[in-house]
Formats: C-alpha cells, structure tokens, sequence
C-alpha cells in the first residue's frame, strides 16, 4: 500500500496532559481505503491518537491532515470523519431509523432524502427491517450495527472506531469483527480501529500500529506483525512468545542479543541436525486448549518455553523428560533489546 495517497497523516505529533507525554513525535500514514488497527495495552495512546485525528483532542504539537487537507487546529465538525465509540450512545427515545438519519437532521438535509439516506444505511447493515424499533428492543450487536449506520450515513472519508466490539460477548464479537471487516470492503472508505484485543486486531485489519508509552512501536500487516516482530515488547504482546535472554543465546549461537520463537514453531522429539537446534527439558505444566494443547517445558538452563502441541498432548506429563527443537531459520532476532 505505499504508493497508495494517505487519507491520514500525522507528523511529530505530541500530546501533553500537564506533565503527562500521552503521544510523543508520532509520525504515521493511513492509506485511503485501508482497515488500520491502532493495538496496544491501557495507557499506551492509541486512544488519545483516534482523538486527535477526530478532533476531539488538539496535539500539543506537530500536523493532522485529512487527504491532504491540514486538519491540526479544526474542529471535530469540520472534519469530514465519523466516530463509532464503545458504548454507541443512541437515542433511547428515537427509532433507529431517526437514530441513523439525526447526523443529516442537523446537517440540515431534507425530510425525504434523509430518511431515504438513512434506510440505505440500515440496509448495508442488514438492519432494514428495524427501522421502526427502538434501541432497547435491539441485541448489542445490532445496536453496534446501528451505530456504524449512523456514522457511515454521513458519508466520511474515515471512519474511527474506539473499540465498538468491547462491549459484546466473545462469541457475538468474533461473529461482529468479520461482518465489520466485510463491511469496510463494501463501504471502501478508511476505517482506523482502536482495540487492545491484539487477536481482534490481526483478524480484522490490512495494517496493524502497536503502541506502548505513548510511542508506535512497529506498524506492519498482521503476518509481518506476528512472524517478524521488531522488539522485546512487540513479540510479547502480540501472540504467545517464547523469549530467550541475550545470555542463552550467547550460548547457543555465540551472539549477545534476545530472540523469540513462536510455540508453533517449536516440535518434540526431532534431534538436533543441519539447521535445527535442540535441548532437554522438563514438562512444567499441560493445558489441553481442545484444537491444541500447550505444554509448558522449562529447560535445563532455566529457559520456559510453550510448546503447541496439535497432536492433543497425548503421552505428556507433568515432571516428563523430553527434548524439544526448533528450525534456526525460525529465530527472530531482536538485537534492539539486549539484555
């Protein structure tokens, strides 16, 4: 997506609260048409920065701009974006038909066209034949849907969305995150997506921002993301890791820095060959998880590992000697984050 136009660009962007650095010198481009997640843990700054590219907040210092238009002083109505926040706030005493067509009410868009424009809105959502309903008679996933409704209504360049699915139970949100994903195809428009859910993340998104601190750590596709994570705190924090200190890996392949394996990368019971490294341990701990099982194996040197098993852990035990191996072509080094 790098020839593609930025819908949104941000530049040295700073966010002070008193004392507090909420965002510092972020520079990141959102390209037109893209689902972009922003992933990271509470107090990280992804929030402050879906609220700076809405307007709700006004950096401290550096530029927003909007397709090319500088945005960084404007107003939250002055932006041609849309916010779909986690609790919806719907109009308990309107219809969701009204709900979804007050964005043009106060636009000043006529009766008939607005309600015309807010029907088509229900029906991309497949909610048509809720219009006359109000919001109590709705489940949580068609009051989410008729959120998204009211905001795409409107016709915004971007759509933000502060973590809408966190609200729902993880069946229904598993079941909202592909028909919101399927939605933002059809729509076209650049949805930016706030969740600290990194499995929500990698399912729903083309690109994915990692923050922490208040600093976007690495922005990447979610397999760039997952297999080739840039440091310590990426490789922890999305996905199960299995890190190794500067101090094993000097030993096993004579160089000081960190590095990390994925559970899925590493097998029982293969010796150590061309390209492959092994070592003995003990079993820890088994959690039969129904498709795979992790088994939990603390090596000689102290190093715990999770291994995923997909053969259902049958014959493992806890207190069990086994060997584990892993291919050398799977190591991800992470040389920024020497111990």
């Amino acid at each position: 997506m790098t020839d593609q136009k930025a819908a949104v660009r941000l530049r040295q962007v700073r966010k002070q609260f008193g004392d507090m650095t909420a965002v510092d010198s972020l520079d990141l481009d959102i390209y037109d048409g893209e689902f972009f997640s922003m992933l990271g843990p509470s107090g990280s700054g992804k929030t402050t920065v879906l609220r700076l590219i809405g307007g709700f907040e006004l950096p401290t210092s550096g530029t927003i701009e909007l397709h090319g238009d500088d945005v960084t002083d404007k107003a939250p109505f002055e932006r041609n974006v849309n916010t779909v926040f986690q609790d919806y706030a719907l109009f308990p005493h309107m219809s969701v038909l009204d709900n979804v067509a007050y964005g043009l009410r106060v636009r000043k868009v006529g009766r008939k066209e607005r309600r015309e424009r807010a029907r088509a809105a229900l029906d991309r959502v497949q909610l048509g034949s809720f219009a006359d309903r109000k919001p109590e008679q709705l489940s949580g996933g068609q009051r989410q849907r008729v959120a998204i409704a009211r905001a795409l209504v409107v016709e915004p360049s971007v759509l933000l969305l502060d973590e809408p699915l966190g609200a729902l139970d993880l069946k229904l949100r598993r079941e909202m995150q592909v028909e919101l994903k399927e939605l933002q195809r059809s729509v076209g428009i650049t949805f930016v997506f706030v969740t600290h859910d990194q499995e929500e993340a990698l399912t729903m998104s083309d690109r994915v921002g990692v923050f922490n601190d208040g600093t976007l750590q690495q922005v990447d596709t979610p397999r760039g993301l997952y297999t080739r994570p840039n440091s310590r705190f990426v490789a922890d924090f999305v996905g199960t890791s299995n890190l190794f200190t500067a101090a094993a890996a000097s030993k096993r392949y004579g160089r000081s820095d960190q590095f990390t394996l994925r559970p899925e990368q590493i097998v029982f019971g293969e010796p150590a060959g061309a390209g492959r490294s092994s070592s003995a341990g003990e079993v820890a701990s088994v959690a039969y998880l129904g498709a795979s099982t992790h088994v939990t194996v603390r090596l000689d040197d102290g190093t715990e590992l999770v291994v995923l098993d997909r053969d259902g852990g049958d014959g493992i035990e806890a207190g069990q000697t086994v060997t584990v191996s892993w291919s050398d072509a799977d190591v991800v080094w992470l040389p920024d984050n020497a111990a």
